[in-house]
């Protein structure tokens, strides 16, 4: 076992975690914070436990809600076979999670458990300090698959008390060291929600049911532990509240470090024309089937290295980024969609100056104020890629 000296922690008093190798059905200590909950990985699962008289509120099927007797919280990866409930062991989700809880060495009775796809090894645990109050983020997180915007399209309508679960879930386990109202528990969830999406919001990450970015995952999932011993009593977790600001760090930098080591989401994987056009559903085969149809010469596995080459080019992908906000805002009704046109035309037209392209380009041909904002910015990229002969191809990576 590890204590909490051992664990490396940051000058910002964020604490990043290393789980290293583990046997089968062998619980290691991860983490403890200093009100005496403490954090192991077991097998498949994350198992936080914590002294009596624990205020928990969860979005658990077992013992969710708000709790004053429970002893311990799981995060447990759930199996790969199965895609809906009734295919679990024990025919449900409520009963798969009492038999997880009993493997785990818990009480069903008195635990309460999340599901996700995640690797635990991927589990990222953040905490903050300020004049002996402490609060731990335990985190995991996979957005590649299930990414969603509120109010995007439904994947599935529940019925007869089955559940449909889908790959990708963003977990957080809060540990709060200071006494709570059940009143303010819930704040913490509005406060801890918010971190979660504007981690997101920060990496650009895509919803995969519209062309929105992604505000959570589809099957999201969140506990909150606060001490009721705690001669510390707090009411307000809100942004304005020092507690709001420490979740708020605590679940942003969880998240974002966490969807980076599942799903492989961080500021350089992002920093890509096609990562951020695939948000609107634009590939290579898109490129290619525009590119082939220009003069030149159809060399397709040359014409593809290019693209690939370019897509990583900063000042292009600064570009893009321009462009499909300003998609987004004629979207969202915040730009009228002439006035949006016009003014990402005039940004296409500086992309040859920008690239160095030595050819000159036909504007008139490749640019059309009647056509869609992405038609144009593939039409005019292509040719770039195909025909330019840029010397600033690829650019500065840095």
């Amino acid at each position: 076992m590890t204590d909490k000296t051992d664990i490396k922690t940051e000058s910002s008093g964020t604490g990043t975690i290393d789980i290293g190798p583990n046997t089968e059905n062998e619980r290691k200590i991860l983490f403890e914070t200093s009100n005496g909950e403490r954090v192991y990985l077991q097998d498949t699962s994350i198992i936080v436990t914590f002294p009596a008289k624990r205020r928990t509120l969860t979005t658990s099927w077992i013992n969710g809600g708000c709790q004053e007797d429970l002893k311990g919280i799981f995060n447990h990866k759930v199996p790969t076979k199965g895609r809906t409930s009734h295919e679990l062991e024990g025919g449900s989700v409520p009963e798969y999670l009492k038999i997880a809880a009993s493997r785990l060495g818990l009480d069903p009775s008195r635990a309460s458990g999340l599901l996700t796809a995640a690797n635990m090894r991927n589990a990222v645990i953040k905490t903050q300090s300020f004049r002996g109050l402490e609060v731990t983020a335990v985190v995991t997180g996979g957005i590649e698959v299930n990414g969603g915007r509120a109010g995007d399209p439904a994947s599935y309508y529940q019925e007869d008390e089955r559940y449909e679960p889908v790959g990708g879930t963003i977990n957080v386990i809060l540990l709060i060291g200071a006494n709570m109202p059940p009143y303010a528990l819930t704040r913490v969830l509005m406060t801890a929600t918010e971190a979660k999406t504007a981690a997101l919001q920060q990496l650009m990450a895509s919803s995969r049911y519209s062309n929105g970015v992604a505000t959570g995952s589809g099957t999201d999932m969140i506990a909150v532990v606060v001490d009721s011993t705690s001669s510390m009593t707090l009411t307000d977790a809100g942004k304005h509240s020092k507690l709001g600001e420490m979740i708020g760090k605590c679940v942003l930098e969880g998240v974002q470090e966490a969807v980076g080591l599942q799903s492989e989401l961080t500021p350089l994987t992002q920093r890509d024309m096609l990562v951020r056009l695939d948000r609107f559903g634009v590939d290579e085969s898109n490129y290619w089937k525009v590119a082939s149809a220009m003069d030149g010469d159809n060399k397709k596995a040359r014409f593809l290295k290019d693209l690939r080459e370019i897509s990583c080019n900063p000042s292009l992908v600064g570009y893009v980024a321009s462009v499909l906000h300003i998609i987004d805002e004629i979207s969202w009704g915040l730009i009228p969609e002439n006035a949006g046109r016009k003014a990402a035309l005039a940004m296409m037209r500086e992309l040859p100056q920008l690239l160095g392209a030595q050819e000159d380009v036909p504007m008139d041909v490749l640019l059309n104020e009647r056509e869609s904002i992405m038609d144009n910015w593939i039409s005019i990229t292509a040719w770039i890629v195909k025909n330019g002969k840029c010397p600033n191809l690829y650019g500065d990576r840095q």
